[in-house]
């Protein structure tokens, strides 16, 4: 879990001293967007369990009511479509009703007589256009993205067909990859590296060991502070065990900031210190700073986009963790409304042709307001 800092790891002027230089105020630029990229993927940790659990209490059986509901509807619409006395527009209403609730209903669930009633008012296949429509969607994939899927790949599933992507073009870029190494080796066999080439690569090969060692000085200074094994009190041994354990986990991920943080934690560390680390120093440090800011913006994107993925929300909607759980607070209320709406219509608008003519009259004019009208889904 990531938690914001107790100690704010920053670079504070002196007083009367000259200001902060540019790479001073890069570092703690990086710090503090960090530590709001942190706060806000712990928002999200701590909030996803509780959304899920609202709609497993609250949403979820209200939409099934509202199913169960709109089931009922269709069902009387269609024993209504023969009743004398309706207008060829009146039954045509009628059938355009059944056949758009109908197949809203059919895409969560399978239902064979609802299947059958979709028929009698559509003059289709409801299998057979969901088959059309996915195979339109599958060729639309394949050109887009230049694959194949493949014909054991669900179609019904965002998440399957997203895989499958993805996973074709992870091993057409680790061929690609391959082929590049092998042509890579094989020109550093057949020709010599320019100069300007080899200082290049050394250069590059010298940072990521300053970058590598810039971690790893900081976590030797806290292993052998915090070494267990040197402690005989078993209470402290068991202190330092625990605060090693964060510091190996830092470590592995090469987390320079956490790493400072348990730094000051224990006092390894004070603000003159840290005012005082040396520009090459900086320069380091803000480069790894740089490179996790980037894994945290990574990792939020995957928590949003599986959030999203996981609800049946449209792509790329923007959320918070406040706004998410406000969304289904508002969906919630929606239901509960159009779950007395539609009883309320279930219980009077078949009890004449007149009701039912009235009722058709509203939802055949959007602006004087139906069940149909106001129901979400």
């Amino acid at each position: 879990m990531h938690k914001p800092s107790q100690k704010i790891v920053s670079i504070a002027p002196d007083h009367g001293a000259s200001p902060l230089s540019k790479m001073q105020k890069a570092f703690n630029s990086l710090i503090a967007r960090i530590d709001k990229k942190r706060a806000l993927l712990q928002a999200w940790e701590d909030a996803i369990p509780a959304i899920h659990q609202k709609y497993a209490a609250d949403l979820r059986p209200l939409q099934q009511t509202f199913d169960e509901h709109r089931m009922r509807m269709v069902q009387q619409l269609d024993l209504a479509c023969d009743q004398k006395g309706l207008t060829g527009a009146e039954r045509r209403l009628i059938a355009q009703l059944i056949v758009e609730t109908a197949s809203d209903l059919l895409s969560v669930r399978d239902d064979a007589q609802l299947k059958a009633i979709y028929q009698r008012h559509s003059g289709s296949d409801f299998d057979a256009e969901t088959a059309a429509r996915l195979e339109d969607a599958k060729a639309m994939v394949e050109d887009i993205f230049g694959v194949e899927l493949g014909d054991d790949v669900d179609l019904n599933s965002p998440e399957d067909v997203a895989e499958r992507i993805s996973s074709i073009l992870e091993a057409q870029q680790q061929a690609e990859d391959e082929v590049r190494q092998a042509q890579k080796a094989h020109r550093r066999q057949t020709a010599r590296r320019s100069a300007a080439q080899a200082k290049r690569e050394q250069a590059r090969e010298a940072e990521q060991a300053q970058l590598s060692l810039s971690v790893r000085e900081v976590y030797r200074k806290l292993a052998s502070a915090l070494h267990p094994d040197r402690e005989s009190d078993p209470e402290e041994r068991a202190r330092k065990t625990a605060l090693m354990q964060r510091v190996n986990h830092a470590y592995e991920r090469n987390n320079l900031l956490q790493l400072l943080e348990l730094q000051l934690e224990l006092e390894h560390i004070d603000q003159d210190a840290l005012n005082n680390i040396g520009e090459d120093r900086l320069k380091h440090y803000n480069a790894i700073l740089k490179e996790q800011l980037a894994e945290l913006d990574a990792e939020i994107r995957h928590v949003e986009t599986g959030f999203v993925e996981s609800f049946g929300l449209p792509p790329f909607t923007a959320l918070t963790p406040k706004s998410a759980m406000r969304l289904m607070k508002d969906d919630i209320a929606t239901l509960r409304h159009n779950i007395q709406v539609i009883e309320r219509d279930l219980l009077h608008m078949f009890d004449s042709i007149k009701t039912l003519k009235a009722w058709l009259k509203r939802a055949r004019y959007p602006a004087e307001a139906g069940p149909f009208d106001e129901m979400p889904y």
